[in-house]
C-alpha cells in the first residue's frame, strides 16, 4: 500500500518547508465546534486573521475575529437559526452586515449548500470572511453527524453508523468526496459487506472486502477497533 511519502510530488513541484522560527506574514485560524442541542446540532465557527509580525508594534496584529453560530435540524440538515458576530474588524461599518447572515435559515446543508450561500451572501451581499465560515459549515455538519452516530455505536445503541442513523441504511455522506461518490468505492465496500463504524480505522481498501487482500475482513465488517469515520 502506498505510504504518504510515495505520494509526495517531485522535487521540482514540492512546496518548501518554512524555516524554523520564521515569523508568519499572516495567520488565519478557523475553528468549529458542534454540540448536541436536542433535535438539532449547534455549530459554532470562528475565524481569526492575525499578523504575528505586528505584535508589540503600534499596528493592529488582530485584523479579523468573527463568529458564526448556526442551528441545524438533524432530521433533514436544514439551518433553522443563524447568528453572526464580529469581534474584531477593519471598518466601523463592518458589523452592519451581521444580520444578513440570518439568510442562512432554510438552507439545506446536504444539497446545493455552497452555491446557495454564495448566491445569498457572496461579494457585496455579505462579508467575505463570514461567508467563508458559512461555506465551510457543510463538512463540519457531516462530521458532527458521523460523530453522533459513532457515539451511539459505542453506547451499544446501534450496530454501525448506518444503523445509528435510523434512515434505512442510506449513506449520509454520498457525494461528499471522491471516496463517497455515488457508485464509487465506499458504496462498493458497502455492497461487499463493509459497515461504517466497525472494523479497523482507516477502513481497508476495497480489495480487502472482496476477499483478495492480504488481511481479508469478514463480510460483516467486524474484527476491528471500534467506530470510525465515513
Amino acid at each position: 500500500m502506498p505510504t504518504p511519502s510515495d505520494r509526495r510530488p517531485g522535487l521540482a513541484t514540492a512546496a518548501p518547508v518554512p524555516d524554523a522560527g520564521a515569523v508568519p506574514l499572516h495567520r488565519r485560524t478557523l475553528t468549529y465546534e458542534a454540540v448536541d442541542h436536542g433535535d438539532d446540532l449547534l455549530v459554532v465557527g470562528r475565524l481569526r486573521d492575525d499578523r504575528p509580525w505586528a505584535e508589540g508594534t503600534d499596528l493592529p496584529a488582530a485584523l479579523h475575529d468573527m463568529e458564526l453560530r448556526v442551528l441545524v435540524r438533524r432530521a433533514d440538515l436544514t439551518v433553522t437559526a443563524a447568528t453572526a458576530v464580529m469581534h474584531a474588524f477593519p471598518h466601523a461599518e463592518c458589523p452592519a452586515i451581521e444580520d444578513a447572515f440570518a439568510g442562512l435559515v432554510g438552507l439545506s446543508v446536504a444539497r446545493g449548500y455552497t452555491r446557495a450561500v454564495q448566491e445569498r451572501l457572496g461579494g457585496p451581499r455579505g462579508c467575505t470572511h463570514l461567508e467563508h465560515l458559512a461555506r465551510s459549515l457543510g463538512p463540519v455538519v457531516i462530521q458532527a453527524v458521523t460523530s453522533a452516530r459513532a457515539a451511539a455505536v459505542l453506547r451499544g445503541e446501534a450496530a454501525d453508523l448506518l444503523a445509528a442513523g435510523g434512515d434505512g441504511g442510506s449513506p449520509w455522506a454520498r457525494d461528499s468526496c471522491h471516496v463517497w461518490a455515488e457508485d464509487g468505492v465506499a458504496e462498493a465496500k458497502l455492497a461487499a459487506g463493509w459497515r461504517p463504524g466497525t472494523g479497523p480505522y482507516p477502513a481497508p481498501a476495497l480489495v480487502t472486502f472482496l476477499g483478495r487482500g492480504e488481511h481479508a475482513v469478514p463480510a460483516d465488517g467486524t474484527g476491528g477497533e471500534g467506530p470510525g469515520g465515513p
